[in-house]
């Protein structure tokens, strides 16, 4: 081979080393320690140097990526290779900006490109110097000067190598995305995007995944957003790498969709290990500011302000004005919400709000802030000036322009400006509605309701302090139970999810039938989080089907329509409840006392009815119900009538056993997640009249119950005796008139999507009966907990229940503790009874409840259940 021969074999082979080590970096480690074992040239072990400085580097290993890169950099002079001697030096000047050490690390850069042009390195050796300090630029948010350097890379680099290439195009997308154009942004994306999946740079392939997750979410898609991240996420554990970038942007589109939960534990993960693995201290700073955010939206305060307070210390030795602002936003948000004094903090925000308006950063949420606080110290001027900047303008994502109405908002209310006041939180709703029609999932959509909680809160406020109840009816239920009104989208089969609900029912069936309690295989637990995690992310990932959204009804109209029924609405503002009575065209709102205090009282109705259910105690339930009426309905009753009444609880007050309060016990009771719910479940009609009875296993009656049943249904639909599959339960019940479900119920506090009745082949979950084309018209769930959910987003509910009634179904029997076997079958026969000849479902509850009363055990176990819907 000749020499030239030789010295392109030494580039191509070079090249292909450095680009494995952002594809592969664990086998270019390997390949790299090879060709130093073997005592190379000075330039293949500048080159060998180099390719593990970067993998380090890239792996937080900040000390020794920099010892590596320095020993690259002599190698690389003494083998007297000007092109290589800058690369390495431009590596270098990045590690040392990672290690927090910016201005040393930029003047490096500085220093090589200015020596690269003088001594005329070629266009393509500039180019790949250029993307180098395009980085850096844009990480202390200096994307004017970024941008110049990213179009001058894609000139340089079209067409030459495609490696490099479709890098420079990746980083002018970050810095166009940075500065707002998305659509110029994505562009480029998708142009690297492309290049790096033909190349196999996987790991730079997952990071445009991730950029183009974070365009999507910045479009609105977050269903789009989440499936791309997933991809990313993917790619990064199969090649067994930290991408701290990755966990950002997860923890960015997992708060904006509510799941703030998750969202704190990812980011927390994510900075636990990167201190273990003494990682960047430029990304540490990064995550520790997402951390703050994730904490402040989960209510912990003590660690968003120690997590902000760190992140604080270090970007301000970074040098880095942008992400400190961030930072120094989230602290003083923190100490705001966990009550400091506002004066300190009122003079924080505002520095902070003057020092980002001369970075030419956004400034909109730190003026917000101290706008806010302004306000509640009566300083009327710093108010307008403070938030006329966040509530001038047009476009931005969706929190952007909620933040934009809330201003405008608060403004209107410092001018004492109601009607323009209610007009900005119509409109910041109206956004959160058109959010909410783009997702499928019904888990997304209960939880970006908290994008409205406030504006909600602020209209409801004003309606109460005008005392006017036809206003708090509108704006109650303006904001409530707004996830129930789109049915979820999957209405086609998804094999996919169909495959992991299979999956996931047999592991179940298995460890049912093979483990006692508490002595689950750690392997199968495992298991099954993986298959929960696999079904929940794939609904995540449902887009919408495009359909009109309900409106919620004017306040008159529901009033109208609420002929021949008495309404009942709990309202939590501030911590303090609220009924609002409205009856025959009046409305009445009564102030009950602390919503704390009738939490309470329900906890320990709740506990009262299970030990007299289990016949442990002798509790006088006559005086339970009395006092949890009193703290939860206040004098409200006293100007109850005969009528029906339709009671429309909190999300937090939602599994109440509404017959042991003593003004109802003798009333017919309907509960619904709001009026306007209520009335569209009256106005629907049975698809069929067909009848489906389902008995699970392991009653303590055994089939009873259903074969009592099926008797006064001779065409019904039995299935019982190994016969209640889950498929075979949908497959009937889908359209069904009345579906009657003897099984036992399991609610999950913690995934309350996996709350299930048993059957014969392992749970029915909410996720199963989300595959349903049409909900059943009237559903008895004669199953323990069914009626019980989980609070979610502003005032939603998920579980059983809401599910169907989301679907469609007009009224759901279910109970809010768990019940006696023995005492509900007489119960579900007396209640079938009266549904053979007319009754209604709630009417026909009051009659069995009535019929139960002599029998003690009956009577708790009549109590215990609660019709809703309509």
């Amino acid at each position: 081979m000749s020499g030239a021969d030789t010295a392109d074999f030494l580039i191509a082979d070079s090249d292909r080393l450095l680009a494995m080590a952002l594809a592969r970096p664990h086998e270019a480690l390997a390949q790299a320690e090879a060709w130093l074992a073997v005592r190379p040239s000075a330039l293949r072990a500048a080159v060998a140097h180099q390719a593990i400085g970067v993998v380090h580097r890239d792996f937080g290993n900040l000390d020794e990526a920099i010892r590596h890169l320095r020993t690259a950099l002599r190698l690389a002079r003494r083998a007297d290779d000007p092109a290589r001697a800058a690369d390495i030096q431009a590596s270098l000047g990045v590690a040392l900006v990672m290690a927090g050490r910016t201005r040393h690390g930029l003047r490096t850069l500085d220093t090589v490109i200015r020596a690269g042009l003088a001594d005329g390195l070629g266009r393509a050796a500039i180019g790949r110097l250029l993307i180098r300090r395009v980085w850096v630029l844009w990480s202390i948010g200096r994307y004017p000067e970024a941008l110049i350097d990213a179009d001058r890379a894609v000139m340089l680099l079209r067409g030459t190598d495609p490696v490099w290439e479709a890098r420079a195009y990746d980083h002018r997308a970050t810095t166009q995305l940075a500065r707002g154009a998305i659509d110029r942004a994505d562009r480029d994306y998708a142009h690297s995007e492309v290049l790096f999946h033909r190349i196999g740079q996987r790991l730079e392939y997952a990071d445009t995944r991730r950029a183009r997750a974070a365009i999507a979410f910045a479009r609105g898609d977050l269903p789009t957003a989440l499936a791309m991240l997933d991809d990313a996420r993917q790619i990064v554990d199969d090649l067994k790498v930290f991408e701290p970038e990755l966990h950002l942007t997860r923890c960015t589109a997992l708060l904006a969709a509510g799941l703030a939960r998750e969202a704190a534990e990812e980011i927390e993960a994510a900075v636990e290990r990167s201190r273990r693995q003494g990682g960047s201290a430029t990304r540490r700073a990064e995550l520790l500011t997402a951390a703050s955010t994730a904490a402040l939206a989960v209510g912990d305060y003590e660690t968003a302000t120690s997590r902000a307070d760190e992140a604080l210390r270090l970007l301000r030795r970074q040098a880095r004005p942008q992400w400190a602002g961030r930072a120094e936003l989230a602290l003083l948000t923190a100490r705001h919400s966990a009550g400091s004094q506002p004066g300190d903090l009122l003079r924080r925000a505002r520095r902070l709000a003057g020092r980002l308006e001369r970075t030419q950063l956004p400034a909109a949420e730190a003026h917000f802030l101290a706008g806010q606080l302004a306000l509640h110290a009566g300083q009327i001027a710093e108010t307008h000036r403070h938030l006329a900047a966040p509530a001038a303008g047009r476009g931005g994502d969706l929190q952007r322009q909620v933040l934009r109405w809330h201003a405008r908002a608060l403004l209107a209310l410092s001018h004492r400006d109601s009607r323009t006041m209610l007009v900005a939180c119509r409109r910041g709703l109206a956004l959160i509605d058109q959010y909410l029609g783009t997702l499928g999932a019904t888990e997304l959509r209960a939880q970006a309701t908290t994008h409205g909680a406030e504006l909600a809160s602020l209209a409801l406020r004003h309606a109460i302090r005008r005392a006017d109840p036809w206003q708090v009816l509108r704006w109650s239920e303006r904001w409530r139970a707004v996830a129930l009104a789109v049915p979820p989208a999957r209405r086609r089969t998804d094999p996919l999810l169909a495959a992991d609900l299979t999956a996931l029912r047999h592991l179940a069936g298995r460890l049912d039938s093979a483990s006692a309690p508490g002595q689950i295989p750690a392997a199968a637990q495992a298991e099954r989080r993986r298959l929960e995690a696999a079904v929940r992310r794939r609904v995540l990932h449902t887009s919408a089907v495009a359909q009109p959204r309900p409106l919620t009804g004017r306040a008159s109209t529901i009033g109208r329509d609420l002929d021949q029924v008495q309404l009942i609405e709990l309202i939590d503002l501030d911590e303090q409840l609220y009924c609002l009575v409205v009856r025959h065209g009046r409305a009445e709102l009564v102030e009950v006392g602390p919503t704390a205090a009738a939490e309470r009282a329900l906890a320990h109705t709740l506990f009262s009815l299970r030990r007299a259910a289990s016949l442990t105690g002798t509790t006088d339930l006559e005086q339970v119900g009395a006092r949890l009426e009193r703290v939860l309905l206040g004098s409200s009753t006293s100007v109850l009538e005969h009528d029906p009444v339709v009671i429309v609880p909190t999300g937090r007050l939602h599994a109440i056993p509404w017959a042991m309060l003593p003004s109802l016990r003798d009333r017919d009771i309907t509960v619904a997640p709001s009026a306007s719910t209520y009335v569209r479940a009256r106005a629907t009609v049975p698809a069929s009249e067909r009848v489906v009875l389902v008995g699970g296993p392991n009653l303590s009656t055994g089939a009873d119950e259903v074969l009592a049943l099926a008797q006064r249904y001779p065409d019904a639909i039995v299935l019982t005796d190994g016969e209640a599959t889950v498929e075979r339960v949908l497959g009937a019940a889908d359209g069904a008139g009345l579906v009657h479900i003897a099984a036992h119920g399991t609610f999950r506090a913690d995934s309350p999507l996996f709350s299930a009745l048993e059957l014969d082949d392992g749970p029915l979950t909410v996720y199963d009966l989300e595959r349903l084309h049409r909900a059943p018209y009237h559903v008895v769930l004669s199953s323990c907990d069914s009626a019980v959910g989980a609070p979610s987003g502003a005032d939603e509910l998920l579980g059983i229940v809401t599910a169907l009634i989301s679907l469609g179904s007009a009224g759901v029997l279910a109970s809010v503790v768990r019940v006696d076997d023995p005492s509900t079958v007489p119960l579900m026969v007396d209640l079938h009874h009266h549904l053979r000849q007319g009754a209604g479902l709630s009417q026909a509850h009051l009659l069995a409840r009535q019929a139960a009363r002599p029998d003690p055990a009956r009577r708790i176990t009549a109590d215990s259940f609660i019709p809703l819907g309509a």
